[in-house]
């Protein structure tokens, strides 16, 4: 009996020792020194010698004539992407070539260099392994370079990842750009996965999924059996895979951390060529709707959505009246599609009216929570109406005798079909935009915000000027807003004391359009002098390309614009609205004054003092960092060179915090450092 024991233990051990055996390469030149590859389509991919592997230019779906260089699985009819260069995606005519001093070098068609990895002077020749693997080797055949230490969001069988390495799943299913969830193998010998911030691609560390294999000098080895583990080299193994996934011979295997934060192992049978989808082996978490529930962070589908595990894969919905922040990236939030609650007098949250709820079963955003009401009188009716009496609510979950409220922005929502609890959506009946509108007149000394934004975007040129405060006015309007309804007509805006002029009127004052003072993508802009203000220049700006679809954005522009008064924000004095004539009429700024007015922002931007800014706000004096922000997208908008001006959806995104604010450049009006 102790000598079956003993024959046993002694096989078991020989089939760990052949698991964490690696296997032994002999290593081919498939292309010579001085290898070339071109993304014209009459160029085919380089093909590894069993033909199950391809490298070369993989043309994108949704992007008309532009490619990635990338690995691929050659024998299956769905595309499957296993490696690919981390650059933007090229266009056609790119290539990659192998330099005479062994670099890998890929460029555009204009010869610029977007991607390469050295090689060396060593670096004779480059092969495309059965294994998947696109090395650089020398002359004794031994790799110098290759992709298998530079994972991208897949493993094969035969690569392992060792301590510190990481896969970085893509932003979405069909964008190969960096996503918010990584698999890393930290240095204490722990696998996890954690969510990271984009676009600084830093993890947040706490993860979601861990192995605890916290015992140093640890890897993560993919098998040629199908077998994913854990070793810390001294015959311990964790195993991911706990039954077999068939063998290599049999099977295609991959395994590969997705856009949804899922690390699923995957195989396809090559008798039958995989068909059109793969198998899944194994998936971790099992459910990450679940399994993401942080203090700090958007959850897994992002702020106010609702995470759904429908056939084993999480689905990110969005609740009625809400709407994706990105349709083909849906875990990165929702939206609303309607002013945010202000608590002001006359909001819509504080008209009974106007409110209603959505009920939404099972539903829960379990860490937003900011008070509770239990008794026996609470059923559902009666937290309807606790949450109507309270205009900060946002949601709130009933659950038996309990009420729980809670507030914006909405994280790690998710759908438990174990729960008891219903979420209680609060949303207006109807578009309440006019009602804000009133409110906004009534309370025009609380737009201290706004009014900082437009005085610092009125430097660089005049016509910079108007341009820059028409748009940053409606991108922050929206921003409150959500979207402004159409003014019915133009006598709507009579009572902010802003004249309607004749185009003939117009035309006099600029003596027939003659002096431009600058162009922007919409319009020119002159200078003039009216009979109305004869001691005074003003700046008139002739709306170009001007549909007929956008009468309404004129007139809110009008209206919207002739509400904002300050100090330092040059005044719209009047408008002409005739046929197809569209003109707006501003005060003129010196170049001696919006110099100083933005060598002053800049100046406190650089030193640290933005509190100068806001000397007499103490609302904005104590939320410093909200006011780096507005004044650092104010700085990316009055860049001299339009092509380095955001879009009007970029602001608006970074002004909502949807995406970071990266460093302004100086803008180029100032030719001295202050």
């Amino acid at each position: 009996m102790a000598s079956s024991n003993f024959g046993f233990l002694q096989s078991l051990l020989l089939l760990l020792l052949l698991l964490l055996i690696p296997r032994v390469f002999s290593y081919d030149c498939t292309h010579n020194k001085g290898l070339s590859l071109s993304s014209n389509e009459a160029d085919p991919p380089w093909l590894s010698p069993n033909k199950e592997f391809a490298f070369g230019f993989q043309k994108l779906p949704n992007e008309e004539n532009h490619f990635l260089l990338a690995i691929w699985f050659n024998n299956i009819p769905e595309t499957t992407i296993v490696w690919f260069a981390r650059a933007d995606p090229v266009p056609q005519g790119s290539t990659l070539k192998q330099t005479d001093e062994g670099k890998l070098e890929l460029s555009d068609p204009q010869g610029k260099i977007l991607w390469e990895r050295a090689g060396g002077a060593k670096s004779m020749c480059a092969s495309m392994d059965d294994s998947g693997n696109f090395m650089l080797l020398d002359g004794d055949k031994n790799p110098i370079w290759q992709t298998f230490t530079e994972p991208t969001d897949t493993i094969l069988p035969s690569q392992t990842l060792n301590m510190g390495e990481n896969l970085t799943a893509r932003y979405s299913r069909e964008s190969y750009g960096d996503g918010r969830f990584q698999l890393h193998l930290q240095p204490d010998g722990n696998l996890v996965l954690y969510t990271v911030t984009m676009p600084t691609g830093d993890g947040s560390r706490r993860a979601y999924w861990a192995t605890g294999t916290m015992t140093g000098n640890s890897q993560l080895v993919f098998n040629e059996n199908g077998y994913i583990y854990v070793t810390d080299g001294n015959l311990w193994v964790y195993n991911l895979t706990k039954n077999t996934a068939g063998s290599n011979q049999d099977f295609y295997h991959m395994a590969r951390i997705d856009y949804d934060g899922v690390f699923r192992q995957y195989r396809c049978e090559k008798s039958k060529t995989c068909g059109l989808k793969w198998s899944v082996v194994k998936r971790f978490p099992e459910d990450i709707c679940s399994a993401i529930l942080t203090e700090v962070g958007r959850g897994a589908c992002g702020y106010n959505s609702i995470c759904v595990e429908v056939n084993e894969e999480p689905e990110c919905l969005c609740p009625e009246n809400y709407s994706y922040l990105n349709e083909s990236a849906k875990n990165l939030g929702c939206r609303p599609n309607f002013e945010l609650p202000s608590c002001r007098l006359n909001g819509w949250e504080s008209n009974l009216d106007l409110v209603e709820f959505n009920e939404y079963p099972s539903t829960n955003w379990p860490l937003d929570d900011y008070d509770l009401q239990i008794g026996s009188g609470v059923d559902l009716f009666t937290c309807k109406q606790l949450c109507l009496n309270d205009c900060f609510c946002t949601v709130a979950i009933h659950n038996g005798n309990s009420c729980w409220k809670k507030k914006y922005p909405l994280s790690n929502g998710r759908r438990d079909p174990n729960g008891n609890g219903t979420a209680l959506v609060k949303v207006p009946k109807v578009n309440v935009t006019q009602l804000y509108l009133e409110s906004l007149r009534q309370n025009n000394k609380d737009q201290s915000t706004t009014v900082l934004i437009v005085s610092v975007l009125l430097g660089s040129s005049v016509f910079i000027n108007i341009v820059m405060t028409l748009g940053i006015c409606i991108a922050i309007y929206f921003w409150y807003n959500n979207r402004l309804l159409s003014i019915s007509s133009v006598s709507s805006v009579a009572s902010t004391n802003i004249r309607s002029y004749t185009y003939k009127e117009l035309e006099k004052a600029t003596g027939g359009f003659k002096q431009i003072l600058g162009k922007g993508a919409f319009g020119t802009v002159y200078k003039g002098v009216l009979a109305s203000y004869p001691k005074k220049f003003v700046a008139i700006k002739k709306l170009e390309k001007f549909e007929q679809e956008g009468e309404k954005e004129f007139k809110t522009e009008v209206s919207v614009i002739g509400q904002t008064h300050h100090k330092n924000l040059v005044r719209l004095v009047g408008f002409c609205d005739e046929g197809e004539h569209r003109l707006l009429v501003y005060e003129y700024m010196t170049n001696d004054q919006e110099e100083a007015l933005m060598d002053w922002v800049y100046a406190c931007y650089c030193k640290k003092t933005l509190d100068k800014l806001v000397e007499n706000d103490e609302d904005a004096r104590n939320d410093m960092k909200k006011l780096e922000r507005l004044v650092m997208v104010a700085i990316w908008c009055i860049q001299e060179d339009a092509s380095l001006r955001p879009s009007m959806k970029k602001v608006t995104q970074m002004l909502e915090g949807v995406v970071d604010v990266s460093v302004p450049p100086r803008p180029s009006i100032y030719c001295s450092t202050t």
